[in-house]
């Protein structure tokens, strides 16, 4: 494990680990033997230094770009990754999704200054989503768990998945082929996007999709930003055509720590709008992260050793 946690965190998953495993962290030393390698972003030394490395972790969701590049040269190399984040990730689509559509922000602003008044427009901005329909593009461990959130509110769930060739329906949601996306947004009053960024999911929805919506709708993404055209979102919202949004990834990223403080998320003026709610791509943060990633990965090595198989296998070549 090439980056170790805290020293609380690695106590915690020292004590969860089958007692079979060896764990060594930090920098690789000479001559290594180790079998797995935990590292979201491995150097190519990292990959061919142990003769005997036969799976590579990345404690996260997710494949970055980088090491999606090397992979190809180390075919024998099984890829896996931690869902630890699918519950965080999954309520605060709900929270976006419930601030969107109530209009808590602007209130909230609003009242802040003693402004009654958002409370007597008629009709105001807020939109009911029980009985309406969310669609959820994405359905992994976090649109599992998005598609059951919904279903509490009263929604009826819609759901797209990659790996299926046929209409399928399980106890949250009914769940379409990816290609059905386009013949099924002209029924998603709230779109929920809880996908990967690929090559064949970027640029998934542009002007030419957004108008497929009903109106009012509703755009809350966790995915990740370039999976919308930023252009075309930010124009479906200031003409109305989408309703609002929630957003918690974005189309700029401060570039270095002094960049934290000055950096707005977006080439267009996202800020300025008031059916916009901005979170910092926080979705799996909460007070727990650490412990709950500790767990995931603790279960992953557990399952190596005592020799079955390991759950939440990445298909390099698709990117998730």
């Amino acid at each position: 494990m090439t980056y170790p946690p805290e020293a609380d965190g690695l106590a915690l998953l020292q004590t969860w680990l089958d007692p079979a495993i060896v764990l060594t962290t930090g920098t690789v030393g000479a001559s290594p033997v180790y079998h797995i390698l935990v590292d979201g972003r491995p150097p190519r030394a990292h990959l061919t230094a142990s003769p005997n490395l036969h799976t590579l972790i990345i404690p996260w969701a997710g494949l970055p770009a980088a090491t999606r590049a090397l992979l190809p040269d180390f075919p024998h190399l099984a890829v896996h990754n931690l869902h630890h984040n699918a519950a965080p990730v999954a309520e605060l689509a709900l929270a976006l999704l419930l601030a969107a559509a109530r209009a808590v922000i602007p209130f909230d602003r609003a009242l802040r200054q003693g402004d009654w008044r958002p409370r007597y427009n008629r009709p105001g901005p807020s939109l009911l989503l029980s009985g309406k329909t969310a669609l959820i593009l994405g359905y992994g461990a976090i649109g599992r768990r998005v598609a059951q959130l919904c279903q509490a509110l009263g929604m009826q769930v819609l759901a797209t998945r990659r790996a299926i060739e046929e209409i399928t329906q399980d106890g949250a949601a009914t769940i379409y082929p990816a290609q059905h996306t386009r013949t099924l947004l002209p029924r998603a009053h709230a779109l929920i996007i809880c996908l990967p960024l690929t090559p064949e999911t970027e640029g998934l929805l542009g002007a030419a999709e957004l108008a497929l919506l009903p109106q009012p709708a509703i755009l809350v993404n966790i995915g990740r930003a370039a999976i919308v055209d930023e252009a075309a979102l930010y124009t479906a919202l200031c003409s109305g055509q989408l309703h609002a949004a929630g957003l918690d990834v974005w189309y700029n990223y401060p570039p270095d720590e002094t960049a934290r403080s000055h950096t707005l998320p977006g080439n267009h003026p996202f800020h300025e709008l008031d059916n916009v709610v901005l979170s910092p791509h926080r979705g799996g943060g909460v007070d727990t992260t650490a412990d709950l990633r500790m767990s995931h990965l603790a279960d992953l090595l557990n399952t190596a050793v005592r020799g079955q198989p390991m759950p939440n296998r990445v298909d390099w070549q698709t990117g998730y």
